[in-house]
């Protein structure tokens, strides 16, 4: 029988669960490594500020890392072995990262998803337009944006156009040294009795985001007499000068107005990040590079999911609501079996493990209220893990299984990853969703795990260093041991 001695030497055995810094639980030499995988992502989220420019520079690095187009294998009628490394891409914006494993397909994969998407101000069909000496730019804005924080500051355009003779232009401006860059206006504070009246909500109309890009008119010399809006016409022949396009190639445009300049290290110490569309190329980010970076052979096989349109509902056949991962799953068992087998696939989804790779929110000392102190998500105390999201009650959320949490767990702490569990906000007080419930949908285990942000869907968000770095390594850990 147990002594009351030895009842209260086990009792104070008993370890509470803390959510603090980590940066003295990395390992030895970690810190530099940390240092450098935040300085490759700095130059990604730097040069990568549209869906596109993401998939460009992901499939061009699995190229030089020696994937193969999975669809260009199967029309060669190649067979895929345990160790190959393939990658399936759909419009310019959607790829998947693969990497496979030791056992059959069936038996599912070890995936993270994330998206490449992120809140911006898209031009409209016709958006070229002149008012008072103005040449202004029509917008429509995508995602969920705070409208006054796009106003009085620098930004860029990126993007592609299409010719009428089927031709693709390439579209990047305001992010060069000698580029130059675009605005929208906002009222002096001397005249604003009006706005200053109105909720921050109503302040600034979504149809009053025009972005000025032009004021001088043709030249004397050009001037065009029955032309009214002859700042409109410079602008115009500019263009044609510049890209080969004239004002009706604008229907076949895809043009994003988004933030000038490049991410930066934040804070004295250096230990923080600063950039546009962190949301959610920091998890995005991290889910490539584990895939891209394990140079081994996984027991199972291995995946980088990297969509688009999450921020607009995950709609659109490059959306995570397509049926691009369920054919993608499908193309992997032709190449894979010696015989296709649709129960394969429908097997292979049902047996498929995967992080929901979206961004949590974190705590911010000006705005204390909103989260439940004991499960909001605080800055560089390690990846979050959030067994659901959605808002009212849950709405729009997978709940994941204690099951699966366990398994995510014991592969984070087997692999000495930092991490916290988190939900986003107090009930009744707001959410999110993600693309988890979409998964879930396919029979997939799914949980939504990512790196915390302050600033969440501003032009510039902020995130901690440990926490992208913690990502990169979680991920990691659950493809490789979940």
């Amino acid at each position: 029988m147990a002594t009351s001695k030895t009842k209260k030497s086990d009792a104070s055995k008993v370890q509470l669960w803390k959510r603090e810094p980590g940066w003295e639980r990395l390992g030895e030499g970690e810190e530099a490594i940390l240092e450098g995988y935040c300085a490759d992502y700095i130059d990604f989220l730097s040069t990568t500020k549209t869906e596109r420019r993401v998939h460009s520079q992901l499939v061009e690095l699995a190229k030089k890392r020696g994937f193969q187009d999975l669809d260009e294998v199967n029309r060669a009628g190649k067979k895929l072995k345990a160790g190959d490394c393939v990658y399936r891409a759909i419009d310019g914006k959607t790829v998947l990262l693969t990497r496979i494993g030791k056992t059959p397909l069936a038996e599912g994969i070890n995936l993270v998803g994330g998206h490449a998407d992120c809140p911006r101000l898209d031009l409209k069909p016709y958006p070229l337009y002149q008012d008072e000496e103005l040449v202004l730019l029509d917008t429509h804005y995508y995602g969920g944006i705070k409208h006054y924080q796009w106003l009085t500051m620098p930004l860029a355009i990126y993007g592609v156009i299409i010719r009428r003779d089927g031709t693709k232009v390439e579209v990047a401006i305001g992010d060069a040294e000698d580029d130059p860059v675009f605005c929208i206006t906002d009222i002096l504070p001397h005249l604003d009795v009006d706005q200053s009246k109105k909720t921050m909500r109503e302040g600034i109309a979504a149809e009053k985001l025009n972005v000025v890009c032009g004021s001088r008119p043709v030249s004397k010399d050009e001037d065009d007499k029955d032309v009214r809006d002859k700042a409109k016409l410079n602008i115009l022949r500019l263009l044609k000068k510049t890209y080969g396009i004239e004002e009706e190639d604008f229907a076949s445009a895809e043009l994003e107005v988004v933030p000038a300049g490049k991410a930066r290290e934040l804070g004295f110490d250096r230990s923080m990040i600063l950039g546009y569309g962190q949301d959610d190329r920091i998890c995005s980010y991290a889910a490539a590079r584990a895939v891209l970076d394990y140079n081994d052979i996984p027991e199972r096989t291995m995946g980088a999911l990297i969509v688009d349109k999450e921020e607009i509902g995950s709609y659109g056949r490059t959306g995570m609501d397509s049926t691009f991962l369920a054919n993608s799953i499908a193309e992997l068992v032709a190449a894979c079996d010696k015989t296709y087998s649709d129960l394969t696939v429908r097997r292979c989804l049902e047996h498929t493990k995967m992080l929901s790779a979206d961004v949590g929110t974190c705590a911010d000392p000006d705005y204390k209220g909103v989260n439940s102190d004991g499960n909001m998500g605080r800055l560089n105390c390690g990846l979050q893990v959030n067994k659901y999201d959605g808002g009212g009650g849950k709405g729009g959320a997978s709940d994941a299984s204690a099951e699966f949490m366990a398994e995510v767990r014991k592969a984070f702490n087997d692999n000495g990853v930092i991490w916290q569990a988190c939900e986003l906000g107090k009930p009744g007080v707001g959410g999110g969703g993600t693309i988890a419930m979409y998964m879930a949908r396919l029979g997939i285990q799914v949980v939504d795990c990512g790196v915390g942000l302050m600033c969440m869907h501003a032009p510039w968000e902020i995130a901690g260093k440990l926490d992208a770095y913690m990502a990169y390594k979680g991920y990691m850990a659950f493809m490789v041991k979940a």
